[in-house]
């Protein structure tokens, strides 16, 4: 190839790394789709002495990241470091110099996206953002140009492998929530501390990017509804399978009648019915549906170094072939055709609400009393067999449609009654209307 495109990669860790390595192993194929070669002149990393695999070649490897920027020889740089702070300096002296941006950091996207895009807009200079949402599944480029035409209704995803892995555990071997985190950790699955998974936060700045390019405004983290999935036990996930689902961690984006767009990622109840059910393991999935096209589904591998480092690669491609073009777009279009979030309080929803109540009379009246006066039906109630004994006893009900406000309101003055002996569990019921 005449024209070789110098690349700056800031990261070197499992994707960075394996962008490396499958630069080098694949430059045939890529050089030859692209109709440009690649090829890697600077490498940012923390430590200069630590041994690597690959190990970059000769001379290609600086603590400072800000080499890449003040090296003319640097046309694309690809940001894969983690973090918000120093990411987002190195991204924004990028745009200033006018190199396109590849990267990879759901975080970055979702606490400065709009601070991003509008300096991407201003300079002129596109972002690639592939790798950011679900590894290696391309969803990124099916919401901004496949579904050009739609307007989106919703968007489900399970985006996070390693609490749903948990959550398979926990059904299909009938695991506690720490046993399960275990293994996750023992394979491989979860970090050392894995908060941020477990918590919600992963797949929250995953939705919030996804919701923010189907509805064309920048989705505030503070107005997205998180919640964990630590609090879930065997018995809620044996009790949702009783009933005909199963619980996932899931992400939930759609429009209201009003255009107000409601975002969530709580541990929900799936009928076993919808596709998204018998997503398993570490695997991620995205179902989209559209106005046009209807109800599409997306799969595969959500994180790990080769799903990851094809979305990089795949950007890189793009980056390199819009070299020296003027860009159709930055990479985020905003528009006015939807209103504000939804606030958390007022979406509406199904729930499941477990307690562990004194076996003795008068304390389903009290329960149900308490949700009529807050208007609140209940749909089901449902004892689940237990042995005989004097202690706390399981109690299931499933419940109406119902604001989210009022519902969290509700359970906190059930929790307060003298016969309910636990912390309630409260999950989501989707029925995917």
């Amino acid at each position: 190839m005449d024209q070789v495109i110098g690349i700056g990669l800031a990261g070197f860790g499992t994707v960075g790394a394996g962008v490396y390595r499958h630069l080098l192993s694949n430059a045939e194929v890529l050089s030859r789709r692209a109709g440009v070669a690649m090829e890697v002149r600077k490498v940012a990393v923390k430590d200069t002495a630590k041994r690597r695999d690959p190990a970059p070649g000769p001379g290609l490897i600086t603590g400072d990241w800000k080499d890449l920027l003040d090296d003319p020889r640097v046309s694309i740089v690809v940001e894969l470091m983690g973090g918000i702070d120093e990411p987002m300096a190195l991204v924004a002296g990028a745009l200033e110099r006018r190199k396109p941006v590849v990267t990879g950091n759901k975080a970055l996207l979702a606490e400065r996206g709009e601070e991003i895009f509008q300096l991407a807009a201003r300079t002129g200079t596109p972002v690639y953002y592939e790798a950011a949402v679900a590894g290696g599944i391309p969803i990124i480029k099916a919401v901004k140009e496949a579904f050009v035409a739609n307007r989106f209704v919703s968007i489900h995803g399970i985006l996070n492998g390693t609490s749903n892995y948990i959550l398979t555990r926990m059904g299909s071997a009938g695991l506690d929530y720490p046993e399960a985190l275990q293994e996750a950790r023992d394979l491989g699955y979860a970090e050392a501390d894995p908060t941020l998974d477990v918590s919600g936060w992963d797949a929250a700045h995953k939705a919030i990017i996804l919701a923010s390019l189907a509805y064309g405004f920048w989705v505030p983290p503070g107005r997205v509804l998180v919640r964990g999935i630590d609090a879930i036990t065997a018995g809620d996930v044996r009790f949702a399978d009783e009933l005909g689902y199963r619980i996932k961690l899931l992400a939930t984006i759609k429009a209201a009648e009003d255009l107000r767009i409601e975002v969530r990622v709580c541990p929900t109840l799936v009928p076993k019915s919808h596709v998204l059910a018998s997503v398993s393991g570490v695997y991620n999935a995205v179902a989209v549906r559209g106005d046009i096209v209807g109800e599409t589904l997306f799969y595969g591998r959500g994180a790990g170094q080769d799903p990851t480092s094809s979305s990089v690669l795949a950007d890189l491609v793009e980056a390199a072939q819009a070299l020296g073009r003027p860009p159709a777009s930055v990479g985020f279009t905003g528009h006015e055709l939807y209103g504000d979030c939804l606030p958390q309080e007022d979406a509406v929803s199904k729930f499941y609400l477990r307690l562990h109540v004194e076996d003795k009379p008068g304390v389903l009246a009290r329960i149900a009393g308490i949700l009529g006066d807050a208007g609140i039906g209940i749909l089901s109630v449902i004892q689940p067999p237990h042995e005989e004994s004097a202690g706390p006893v399981p109690l299931i009900l499933m419940i109406h449609d119902a604001r989210t406000g009022a519902m969290e309101a509700a359970a906190r003055a059930i929790a307060g009654l003298e016969s309910v002996k636990a912390e309630p569990a409260l999950l989501h019921v989707e029925d995917f209307r």
